[in-house]
């Protein structure tokens, strides 16, 4: 009767045995989610640079000249 006991209470003790290596991989996955996802984040994350900034930059540089500047300032405003 004791060698029943003693192999009911050895078999108990292992039933955790194969959700001991999940529980960790769990917790690790959450993890990476959560990193990942604020990683994308931050890479969207910064001054944004609007249309009319760049066609002043380009009309600074001398890229394009008054005339062209004008006509494209005034199509961008119109389509906001």
């Amino acid at each position: 009767m004791n060698a029943l006991l003693a192999l009911d209470h050895f078999h108990r003790d292992h039933d955790w045995f194969p959700w001991f290596p999940i529980i960790p991989l769990a917790f690790l996955a959450v993890w990476i989610v959560v990193i990942v996802s604020f990683r994308r984040r931050w890479r969207h994350v910064g001054p944004r640079v609007s249309a009319e900034a760049v066609l002043g930059e380009r009309f600074a540089r001398g890229e394009i000249d008054e005339s062209e500047y004008r006509a494209r300032r005034a199509v961008l405003r119109d389509k906001q």
